[in-house]
């Protein structure tokens, strides 16, 4: 099954929401997918040991969706086998009081992966020009502007630059950044939460404070055009997937994922001949008790 959809789905030049389809269109079968995913976990569990035992270098991995889109679902099915030792998933939530009293970068700042670890933000620092600009009134709580007006178009501009900033640091200094958007319909997000109210395994995942925000679907599609056009960059690319198809999305997401680890030159450690030295000493001692 020779297929690799690393490329396919890169931002490149200007990106338009609307023209990008949140179906899968291609010839691989849910069927195939799924073998495929089990493959693909295989390959990644070995990079990830890779980047672990090199240790010189980080993998962050930012994922970004309108609820129900399948971003918890995605992590459990493509890191689930990876050593939990050298993988880390942040979700972020509404910031605490603490984390106010910080500038808005803060709380990623102090989440970011160890060298020769993958971090998977699960929800963002997009947050502050997503949620925040759907809500400016959310700003508020940083108690460093004082009116809703303070929130013009240089406001934004400076946010996306800090993002631009912040990314353009961590690449500098040893962290290989992927960015995936999980793009999903309104149609097909109605659906998922219907099923979180009629299965009752999934009740849990249900919050009336979903509507409200669906009801501003068009306008957080807006402001996802712009954060990618703004900050999709060579050292922090954004990937757009389609992801009515979950099965289709998590494929997508290994694949880009694997690909972006192979390019980061990988090595295991190489023994000194004095640590080869010490090896043999120690089978020796081994195999004479």
């Amino acid at each position: 099954m020779d297929t690799n959809f690393s490329d396919d789905f890169l931002v490149k030049g200007k990106f338009s929401i609307k023209k990008t389809s949140t179906q899968y269109e291609g010839k691989l079968t849910k069927e195939q997918g799924t073998q495929l995913l089990i493959q693909e976990k295989e390959k990644l569990r070995e990079l990830q040991e890779k980047l672990y035992a090199d240790g010189s270098k980080s993998l962050l991995v930012v994922l970004q969706a309108m609820d129900a889109a399948g971003k918890d679902s995605l992590i459990e099915h493509v890191f689930g086998g990876v050593n939990p030792q050298g993988c880390n998933v942040t979700s972020f939530k509404t910031p605490s009081s603490k984390e106010y009293l910080h500038d808005f970068l803060w709380r990623h700042y102090v989440a970011l992966p160890h060298k020769g670890m993958i971090g998977i933000f699960n929800r963002s620092h997009y947050e502050n020009v997503l949620v925040c600009k759907v809500h400016p009134e959310y700003n508020l709580s940083e108690k460093t502007w004082k009116s809703v007006k303070d929130f013009d178009n240089t406001f934004w501009e400076n946010r996306y630059e800090s993002i631009r900033n912040f990314e353009k640091h961590l690449s500098e200094n040893g962290t290989t950044i992927v960015k995936i958007f999980l793009n999903v319909s309104k149609a097909e997000q109605k659906q998922r939460l219907l099923d979180r109210i009629d299965e009752q395994e999934k009740n849990w995942k249900f919050s009336a404070a979903d509507l409200p925000e669906r009801a501003l679907f068009d306008k957080y599609m807006e402001c996802y055009e712009t954060a990618i056009n703004e900050t999709s960059k060579a050292h922090a690319p954004w990937y757009v997937l389609p992801a009515d198809d979950k099965w289709f999305a998590r494929v997508a997401a290994i694949q880009i994922i694997i690909d972006t680890l192979e390019k980061m030159n990988l090595a295991y450690p190489k023994l000194s001949n004095e640590d080869r030295t010490e090896l043999q000493e120690a089978k020796k001692h081994l195999e004479s008790e």
